[in-house]
């Protein structure tokens, strides 16, 4: 496959002098004709991509997992639309803001499996969460079902709906390390009663990378009448899947995590039985039925931000999901393989494959996460956040595509030190 073949399908947005000139661009025919097994290992390409990123050289940066450092080529198209929204101004708003919306909601559509007529764009994948959180229609006496290990934030908003509504809400635990998904779906299937209306799961818990059997919980939950609300935070752009294979009635996430998408912009699926039951954030006008616009009046917004969704689109796709799932998958297993079973060193985080992808937690047997932190930045210069609650005491680590094997050994030294 040619470079100019391999290119066709980027959209012309991209296709300006600042996406060519990447390092990425640059390699495209290596992409393309590079098996998998052997890019994903291919240290020398990685660091043609790195090349693609402004880094901070103060640290080694183990934190994408809050936000995603945006490759330079997103964040020059980033400058471009949001001179060109300035330069034409009201006129931009009234004439083709809608429609580039609706462009850069099909293009997430293919990019996840579904089409336009089930996702809106939001902020963040908690203002997708809470929306459909706050947004059904709960009578006193429903129940709600959430983890533990679930973000806070959520968990909030079905404590605020407890108050207002009476519900009743069912916390369970995800076992760190299950022994099957059987195991998994269980857990959730106790707590289900005829009274329960809602059902929240993880599709990737954010404290310890840990990728639940989320449609086996889904098909579980609707054989028993329970809808269910699934956070993929950290998913999209991640690893791939098809969201309409899950099953699930609601799918909330953050785009300005591992799709590396400007900051706020978020999604939000809404299976098609659901569209014209929730209730809206913010009134709409009426609306044809089926029209999930009505869960999207949201004001005025940084457009830019939502336009740069296609910018950031084309440079993954440029990388190629499967390659970028299959390198984050790497550099996770690279490190913990190396500490998973050394004494004083505790992994939170499953070992097999397919129950985690980039994303690990790690502890040090009599250290607290924040101490452990502390002296990972103050004595190794790497940066990367404390986890202490839910079952889980360590650090997240969350490296990036520009992240070395190099850096990685700097860590696992480090951790080598620090239990000995």
């Amino acid at each position: 496959m040619k470079k100019r073949d391999f290119l066709k399908n980027v959209s012309m947005a991209a296709l300006g002098a600042p996406f060519y000139g990447s390092a990425l661009a640059n390699s495209a025919e290596v992409v393309a004709q590079t098996p998998i097994h052997k890019l994903t290992t291919d240290e020398d390409f990685w660091l043609k991509v790195r090349e693609d990123y402004k880094l901070k050289p103060d640290y080694i940066n183990l934190e994408s997992g809050y936000y995603n450092i945006i490759p330079t080529p997103t964040l020059e198209a980033l400058h471009k639309n949001i001179d060109k929204i300035n330069y034409e101004g009201s006129y931009y708003m009234r004439t083709v803001q809608w429609e580039n919306k609706a462009r850069m909601t099909e293009k997430l559509g293919k990019l996840i499996g579904t089409t336009t007529k089930n996702i809106i764009i939001t902020r963040n994948a908690t203002e997708s969460l809470d929306m459909v959180i706050m947004g059904l229609d709960w009578k006193t006496g429903d129940e709600a079902v959430y983890a533990l290990q679930d973000y806070g934030a959520m968990k909030l908003m079905f404590e605020q709906v407890a108050k207002r509504y009476g519900v009743i809400n069912k916390e369970v635990s995800v076992p760190n390390h299950p022994k099957s998904d059987e195991e998994i779906v269980a857990v959730y299937e106790k707590a289900i009663t005829p009274n329960t209306k809602l059902l929240m799961v993880s599709h990737m818990i954010n404290i310890t990378g840990h990728i639940l059997p989320v449609k086996k919980i889904c098909q579980m939950a609707h054989e028993k009448g329970v809808q269910v609300l699934v956070d993929g935070a950290h998913c999209i752009g991640h690893f791939e899947f098809d969201i309409t294979d899950l099953e699930c009635d609601y799918y909330g996430s953050s785009l300005h995590k591992w799709l590396a998408v400007p900051l706020g912009t978020g999604l939000l699926y809404v299976a098609d039985e659901h569209i014209d039951t929730l209730w809206p954030i913010f009134a709409e006008a009426k609306r044809e039925p089926g029209d999930i616009s009505r869960l999207n009046h949201t004001g005025t917004i940084p457009v830019y931000h939502d336009l740069t969704i296609e910018n950031a689109i084309d440079y993954y796709n440029l990388l190629g999901g499967a390659k970028k799932e299959a390198r984050m998958r790497y550099l996770q297993e690279y490190w913990t393989s190396k500490v998973r079973n050394l004494p004083g060193i505790l992994l939170n985080t499953p070992k097999e494959s397919y129950r985690a992808c980039g994303i690990a937690n790690v502890g040090i047997e009599g250290m607290e996460p924040a101490d452990l932190a502390k002296k990972l930045l103050d004595d190794y210069q790497i940066f990367t956040v404390a986890v202490k609650y839910a079952n889980v005491n360590g650090c997240r680590i969350t490296p990036n595509v520009f992240t070395t094997t190099d850096e990685l050994d700097t860590f696992v030294k480090a951790l080598k030190e620090m239990a000995a």
